[in-house]
């Protein structure tokens, strides 16, 4: 029997792609023996968790010391003995053999996260002993994405604020710039558009520019002390603002592109999303306004939370000028209860459009708002077919 009898061993997962926390993770071992093959244990391993680790020097007199940060957690740690040592060798005979194998991952997971210093991984792996040979392994890499659910009254409620800068130069003051800021909400998934209304008052005397980016923040964190990384994942630029002049943004379009989701729940490490509004301001330290976001799974249903969603959008709508945003329209109305109505009386539709002409109805804050509303059935009137004749109507008793 020759002691490199094996040709192949491979895992193989039975469902590619990604997978959450409390699912079933299955899958095969696959090995192929040229010749008869002694075997003594066949195992598979399960392992996931978060590390962080980076170094970091600092100066003691002239010598340059440098200290070593790493921070370990661990979420997901399975084994599984698909052919127990009992202490005798199992032969297998020559050809492909397959091994299934199954493993329940914990109910809540971290999402895979790849930085600069650190990361969340995931891994299965398999190992075959043989006696007088050294083992025999093989991994395979899976993708865990935590579901962050943006239909939440936190992450559905508008986010806004406000700051204002004076602008100097050589210690001379030149004016002040305010800068005001709003999103219709705090949560979003990739592939969506976050419109920026934004207010821009530029009382100095130099133009200044406006722009709106998506930045990323990574936090590692270890033994007490921290490490960010920070990056640039979408950016929108505006118009110059002269001196004296004031712009509007009325709901700029920014596309959110394929990142990773927010990772919030890790004691590891963090990642972070903002929107941040600034202006930039020639001989001073830019205006920054910075809105937090949260990067979802799970966007957000067509109609959007009932508890959250009419009232926190139609009143966000009325703070930047936009009119009264129209109710969401409801199933038409029971024909006895248009019968009886006063509204069906007077034919007028339950779902009136804003009084304001010129107000756009496009954008995707309007996106919901159908072309053609319901309206309730006329009202329901009955004739009598046979209408009594001349001749027999009643006379009047009068003389």
């Amino acid at each position: 029997m020759r002691p490199g009898g094996v040709r192949s061993f491979a895992l193989e997962l039975e469902r590619g792609g990604a997978y959450r926390g409390g699912e079933l993770l299955c899958g095969r071992v696959l090995l192929e023996a040229a010749a008869p093959l002694r075997v003594r244990a066949l195992e598979v391993a399960a392992r996931g968790g978060a590390t962080t680790h980076w170094l970091q020097g600092r100066s003691v007199g002239i010598n340059a010391v440098s200290s070593d940060f790493t921070a370990v957690e661990t979420y997901l740690r399975r084994r599984q003995l698909l052919l127990r040592d009992t202490g005798e060798t199992t032969t297998l005979p020559a050809g492909r053999h397959e091994f299934p194998f199954s493993f329940q991952l914990p109910p809540t997971l971290v999402t895979s996260f790849e930085g600069k210093h650190g990361s969340v991984r995931y891994c299965i792996k398999a190992t075959l002993h043989r006696p007088w040979v050294p083992a025999r392994r093989a991994r395979k890499v899976f993708t865990v994405i935590e579901p962050v659910d943006i239909n939440t009254p936190t992450l559905l409620a508008p986010q806004a604020g406000a700051r204002e800068k004076v602008a100097r130069s050589w210690y001379s003051n030149r004016g002040l710039v305010s800068l005001s800021a709003k999103i219709d909400r705090k949560g979003y998934t990739p592939g969506e558009v976050i419109p920026v209304f934004a207010e821009i008052d530029n009382s100095s005397t130099r133009p200044v520019l406006p722009r709106a980016v998506v930045v990323q923040t990574q936090t590692f964190m270890a033994r007490g002390a921290r490490k960010q990384k920070h990056a640039v994942v979408a950016s929108l630029s505006g118009e110059p603002v002269g001196p004296g002049r004031r712009a509007l943004w009325q709901g700029r379009a920014l596309r959110i592109p394929p990142v990773g989701p927010s990772i919030l729940h890790c004691r590891v490490l963090h990642v972070d999303y903002a929107l941040k509004v600034c202006v930039d301001i020639p001989g001073t330290s830019k205006l920054l306004l910075e809105l937090p976001l949260v990067i979802g799974t799970v966007p957000r249903h067509p109609f959007g939370s009932r508890s959250s969603s009419v009232g926190s959008h139609a009143s966000f709508l009325l703070d930047w000028g936009l009119g009264a945003m129209p109710e969401q329209p409801e199933a038409p109305p029971d024909y006895s209860e248009v019968v009886a109505g006063d509204v069906a009386a007077g034919g007028q539709s339950p779902f009136p459009l804003p009084q304001d002409s010129g107000v756009s109805l496009e954008g995707p804050f309007f996106a919901y708002i159908q072309e053609f509303r319901l309206r309730p059935p006329p009202l329901y009137s009955e004739e009598d077919p046979n209408p009594p004749s001349e001749a027999m109507r009643p006379r009047s008793m009068t003389c």
